[in-house]
């Protein structure tokens, strides 16, 4: 059974900053290309960050310069450093998981809420 648990998720007033994690269990985590995705309300949902089974990194424009992704495969983990945070970036985060066959699967989303 795939399973992916987001943590990390708060109100931050702007200008803070956040670390998401998602731990993967039930595949072969190494393989997989894990990325970040939100959703705000009312808004399309949004591909944040992507890293791929090799480290390669990807990000939205709106996440270039304040959001980091990274990912320990010994601990079967990704990351989302977000520094700078603006209340444009809340929004419910989305762990995603893909493997070389394009098969994808979703966490249950951790809320994150930038407000003073």
């Amino acid at each position: 059974q795939v399973q992916l648990v987001e943590s990390g998720g708060g109100l931050v007033q702007p200008g803070g900053s956040l670390r998401l994690s998602c731990a993967a269990s039930g595949i072969r985590f190494s393989i997989y290309a894990m990325g970040w995705s939100r959703q705000a309300p009312g808004k399309q949902r949004e591909l944040v960050a992507t890293i791929s089974r090799y480290g390669s990194t990807n990000y939205a424009d709106s996440a270039k310069g304040r959001f980091t992704i990274s990912r320990d495969n010994a601990k079967n983990t990704v990351y989302l450093q977000m520094n700078s945070l603006k209340p444009e970036d809340t929004a419910v985060y989305y762990c995603t998981a893909r493997n070389p066959i394009d098969s994808e699967y979703w966490g249950q989303g951790t809320q994150v809420t930038v407000s003073s």
